[in-house]
């Protein structure tokens, strides 16, 4: 089901010499690890050396990865535009092809008049069999165009809706389509309007709305936990599609201007264990926004994003409260 586009990539790594290759893969492609080794070995002779290192996306990419091989393939997302093209890398996006006309056109007699389409890099190549089919049934259908980190149109990332931002004036609701809850969150956060999910292989229509509204209680309790906390530890991530440096420091000096206590730390991975050696009250997270947002739970202290931040320390009302999401020209 999932095209791994190894002949692809053979040739790639054979046309350019290379005698050493890193693949980087996500959690759900690692199983495949072996076999994509493999695969390359026989066909290229090239050393392959499979990244072991967590990677959640295009912003965990290795760039350090000339210390181990000569070039990498990385599996499983897009390129970001706005982190360069560096000729020695190779993205293999992993596209799912199906046939979702009949999911689709089950789908429109629950979908409003205008409607914006958003999918996964997975599925990003059915938009357009979408779109087709719901404009044949009178709908008017609207896909976004993002900023710096996005590379198709329509395209949704854990931690950037911009896609979303560019139509949403124009649209009644918003479908999306792949499967689970990560990505349509994150829409769902930033959009004011109703997100719908399609899921292209079985064909299940639901919303996240209600989801989305219990995480957001809980991050008005951690919010309101949080407003008691006299010491602050301000996190960096030294990513390459995570690194807001800048931001750190305006929300570090934010906290000191307030009278508590603020301190940076900067990390490859965040967890738990990183954590627990540093004894303040909070934490306020400029990495994936993801973090604070889907694993807080797994904290002691109260995992804020700076917008969440500011409303602890009274700059900003809850009413204006917005997802973190992470922009780039």
């Amino acid at each position: 089901m999932f095209d791994l586009d190894l002949k692809d990539t053979a040739d790639w790594i054979k046309a350019n010499g290379y005698g050493s290759v890193a693949i980087q893969l996500p959690e759900g492609l690692k199983p495949s690890a072996l076999k994509i080794s493999n695969e390359l070995f026989t066909n290229t002779g090239a050393s392959i050396v499979i990244l072991g290192a967590p990677c959640y996306g295009a912003c965990d990419l290795f760039t350090d990865f000339r210390k181990v091989a000569e070039a990498l393939v990385h599996f499983g997302h897009s390129s970001m535009p706005c982190l360069g093209i560096d000729k020695d890398v190779r993205y293999v996006e992993v596209r799912v092809s199906a046939d979702i006309s009949e999911a689709v056109s089950r789908a429109a007699k629950d979908l409003p008049d205008k409607v914006g389409l958003l999918a996964t890099i997975q599925y990003i190549g059915l938009i357009d069999q979408t779109k087709e089919i719901l404009e044949g049934m009178g709908k008017k259908i609207f896909v976004g165009k993002g900023d710096g980190r996005i590379l198709y149109p329509g395209q949704i990332l854990g931690c950037n809706y911009s896609t979303v931002s560019s139509v949403e004036k124009d649209v009644e609701a918003f479908l999306y389509i792949g499967e689970g809850d990560f990505h349509p969150l994150a829409a769902a956060f930033g959009a004011g309007k109703k997100m719908i999910v399609l899921n292209p292989l079985t064909g299940e229509l639901r919303s996240v709305d209600d989801l989305r509204d219990r995480i957001l209680r809980k991050r008005f309790a951690n919010i309101e936990i949080a407003k008691t906390a006299g010491s602050f530890l301000v996190i960096v991530c030294n990513k390459v599609g995570q690194a807001r440096p800048e931001l750190a420091d305006d929300i570090l000096s934010k906290i000191r201007a307030s009278g508590k206590d603020a301190y940076k730390v900067v990390l490859d991975d965040i967890s738990p264990e990183s954590l627990l050696p540093y004894g303040v009250d909070a934490y306020v997270n400029t990495a994936c926004p993801r973090i604070a947002m889907d694993d807080s739970s797994k904290y002691r202290k109260p995992m804020l994003t700076p917008i969440e931040a500011e409303i602890v320390l009274g700059l900003r009302r809850w009413d204006n409260y917005k997802f973190d999401d992470i922009r780039n020209p």
